[in-house]
């Protein structure tokens, strides 16, 4: 199974000014964050944000709230450690809205009528992932993520947590629960799939 573009949401997880310095291999971990959020802008996959008591923890690391800005993502502010108890899910899977029909098209006979419009899009149905710490508010979001029934990809080298072993043991307990583990560059050839893709060579200029 590989990753489509066309149902893909992207989502980065509280890479905070007070909490980033303190991740481990920093420096990788939000540059490939930034990676994510030009990709997904260029390709036109949703893109989301979350930070974690802003008050206390800061906004998100500039360079991240600009990518993000630049692909027309929102920011969540929260207080639980994972987003969707505090309602991430109205994000990512909006009400079904049906279109309106003509107030007296149900007043001509049957074989006149237009056939319904059907129901909008519910929503994309897979998450691609990152952020820190990924052993807390990474883990606990992507594993609620998971009981909503969204198929979750988590981005590797974009995550990390104070600590190497918490990160690694956050990525052997989500891969246990169901979600697929990628890298950056595996996430960009996905969402390509071909290189005649019209944007090959700005997401490959990303990337390298």
């Amino acid at each position: 199974m590989l990753l489509d573009a066309e149902d893909s949401q992207l989502l980065l997880v509280d890479y905070q000014l007070r909490l980033m310095p303190a991740i481990f291999e920093n420096e990788l971990v939000l540059a490939n964050a930034v990676r994510l959020a030009r990709m997904a802008g260029a390709l036109q996959v949703p893109v989301w944000g979350t930070a974690q008591n802003p008050d206390k923890l800061g906004a998100n690391m500039p360079q991240v709230q600009a990518a993000l800005e630049q692909a027309g993502g929102r920011v969540l502010s929260k207080m639980h450690f994972s987003a969707v108890a505090d309602g991430l899910i109205d994000w990512l899977r909006p009400p079904v809205r049906k279109a309106a029909t003509g107030g007296n098209a149900r007043s001509l006979p049957k074989h006149l009528q237009k056939p319904s419009a059907p129901a909008e899009e519910e929503g994309r149905g897979t998450i691609v992932i990152a952020g820190c710490e990924a052993h807390v508010c990474l883990l606990q979001t992507a594993l609620d993520l998971l009981e909503e029934e969204f198929d979750v990809w988590v981005v590797t080298d974009a995550c990390s947590s104070r600590s190497e072993r918490n990160r690694d043991a956050a990525f052997d307990r989500l891969a246990g629960n169901g979600a697929e583990l990628v890298t950056t560059e595996m996430v960009a050839f996905e969402w390509l799939r071909t290189a005649d893709h019209e944007l090959f060579k700005e997401i490959q200029g990303l990337i390298k």
